[in-house]
């Protein structure tokens, strides 16, 4: 999903939008390594080397990957959804926003 997710952060430069990672490799060595090879310029969370992590406990994740997207007010509005329907998803929020603010 890196490729898909960074492409989120460039076309939305600039908007109320923020991506925020959660990571469960056992190696956060490794991890490092990785975040720095994919350009994952955006927040990634080591959760402590496995999906039973503080993070995902919190946060009822099972597996990986979970994703949430939360609108203005922090409401999870949508789970589970990629590829256009993630982009539709957010593209929605992000409406919703700019007609709350006229």
């Amino acid at each position: 999903m890196y490729p898909h997710e960074r492409s989120l952060v460039e076309r939305l430069a600039g908007e109320p939008f923020a991506i925020v990672g959660v990571n469960s490799d056992k190696d956060r060595e490794e991890l490092k390594k990785t975040i720095s090879a994919e350009k994952i310029t955006w927040r990634s969370f080591w959760n402590g080397g496995s999906t039973a992590g503080p993070i995902s406990t919190r946060w009822n994740v099972s597996s990986w990957p979970t994703i949430y997207v939360l609108d203005g007010e922090g409401r999870i509005r949508f789970k589970n959804v990629r590829g256009e329907q993630l982009d539709a998803s957010i593209d929605q929020l992000l409406a919703e926003l700019k007609a709350k603010a006229k």
